[in-house]
This record gives C-alpha cells, structure tokens and sequence, in this order.
C-alpha cells in the first residue's frame, strides 16, 4: 500500500513543480491530475513525458492513480460527462477516458478514476444510466487491452452517489478492469457510513480517496482529523477487509497551503493508519 498525494491541491504549480513539493512534504506516492494545469492529454508532448517519467524515478515518487474526473480544460469540474444530451459533448469525454488510458499506460499507473455522469440532466434515470454505460463500453476494450482499470467514483449530486446504486450498475458489466474509486468523504456526505460502504464495494474497490468531511455532511474537503469521519472505524474495517491496494489524500481545496495541509494530514492519520497496519 502506498500513500499518495494529488496533485489537484497543487493547481497554482506546474506538474513538476506539484511533485517536487509532494516529495518533500513526505509522501511515497502520487495521484496526477489529468487536466490543466497538470497533465491534459492534448497538451503533452513524448518528450516531456519521459523527461516527467524521469522526474518521478529521482523522486520515487510511485503513481497510484490518474485522476481523470475534471476537465476545466474543455469545461468545468463534471462537464462535459458521460450522459448531457450533446453527442459531441459526451464524446469529448468518451476521448478524454481513451487518451488518459494510454497516459496512464505510459506512465505505468494501474488506474484512472472516472466520474459517474453528471450532473443529472432532464432525463429519466434508466435513460442516464444507459448512456453511461454506453461511453464506458466504447473505453472498457483499450482498458482491457492496456491492462489499467477504470474507477467509477460516486460523488454526491451526480448520477452515481452512494454503493447501492454502484453495485447495481456495475454489477451488469462484466469486465474486471472496471471498478471504484473510493471516496470515503462522499459516502459520509450523502449519509453512508464509510465502512458500511467498504464492505458493499470492496471487491471491486482499486483505489482510496481519503479526506475530511463537517458533520453538516456538506461537499467540502477538509483535512483528515478536523470533521466529524470516525477514521479509527474506517482504517479497524480496512484492516479487517485485507486491503492492500492504494490510499490518497485529496484536499484540493487547500490550493492556497498544500504542503501545511499535507503534513496536518500525516500527523493525524499516522497514527490511526498504523494502529492498522498501513504504513505512512
């Protein structure tokens, strides 16, 4: 298990620049953005790539996900998604998913994460769901090809938000490169209690987000330890479930400090996460 950082705290730093910092502030591992101003496919050119792939061995920084969820690029932090009325629109993001496939093949990351569609537009829920489907059968093949999974993350207000609706569309795909990328604040948010959630996608959880949530459940990260996520409960249950795979803090509401945000975070999870034998 590595715990890693995303670089979406780190949007007022170039790419480079969000490493070094991550790196420094003590993390093992790496959660890129693939947006601007970070890593949007259409911007990168091979020999920047490898010059970046470099960058990361001097850092041994690992790469534990590519999250492919905003596209500020083209739109804004959910459009365009998998299911607006447009066809163009959805297949900008049907390319998006297909482009950040091979980056994370280049790169060497087991996954990208994903949003679920959203959010909902004036359609019947059946009509939603098909359509998301139908963009992930148009990506599942290279995925499936290129050995990286791809990580639905629910996400409160859009067309996915908590595990029962998860394991009943993801339950109708057959293909072991599709997943969940687990929020633990969004099930805490939409009323779940995390560990209840585990327990329901477990099996197909690749990758962890971890961050804070207020007790008024409203969608703000905050870091782990100053709201109301009982994460002794969390990690007890994690341990329990043997998972080995990877855990990454995201605060990208912390732009303005996110190395300060970053160490607060180590310092109070450290020692919950080694209570349960997850090494920080």
């Amino acid at each position: 298990m590595v715990f890693s950082y995303s670089t979406n705290a780190f949007v007022k730093y170039s790419l480079s620049e969000a490493v070094k910092l991550i790196a420094q502030t003590g993390f093992r591992g790496v959660e890129i953005m693939c947006d601007r101003p970070h890593l949007y496919p259409p911007d990168v050119e091979p020999q920047d790539l490898e010059k970046f792939k470099q960058l990361l061995e001097k850092l041994k920084l690992t790469i534990t996900n590519l999250n492919c969820f905003t596209l500020f690029a083209v739109g804004n932090t959910w459009l365009p998604s998998w299911i607006e009325p447009d066809v163009q629109r959805r297949q900008e993001r049907i390319d998006h998913t297909l482009n950040c496939l091979d980056l994370a093949h280049s790169l060497g990351s087991p996954c990208i994460s994903v949003p679920p569609g959203g959010p909902p537009v004036e359609m019947d829920s059946k009509s939603s769901l098909s359509l998301f489907r139908q963009g992930l059968e148009k990506v599942l093949p290279k995925a499936e090809a290129l050995d990286v999974s791809i990580l639905i993350e629910p996400e409160p207000g859009l067309l996915i938000e908590n595990s029962r609706q998860m394991v009943s569309f993801i339950k109708e795909i057959e293909s072991r490169h599709l997943g969940v990328n687990f929020d633990v604040g969004h099930f805490f948010c939409v009323g779940e209690p995390p560990e209840k959630a585990l327990e329901n996608l477990f099996e197909k959880i690749g990758h962890i987000h971890i961050e804070d949530i207020a007790s008024t459940r409203e969608h703000k990260h905050l870091i782990p330890g100053i709201g109301a996520i009982d994460y002794d409960a969390f990690f007890k249950r994690l341990d329990e479930l043997k998972y080995k795979k990877d855990i990454c803090l995201e605060l990208y509401t912390y732009a303005e400090s996110p190395c300060k945000a970053g160490l607060e975070s180590i310092e109070n999870l450290k020692p919950i996460m080694e209570k349960y034998n997850f090494p920080i």
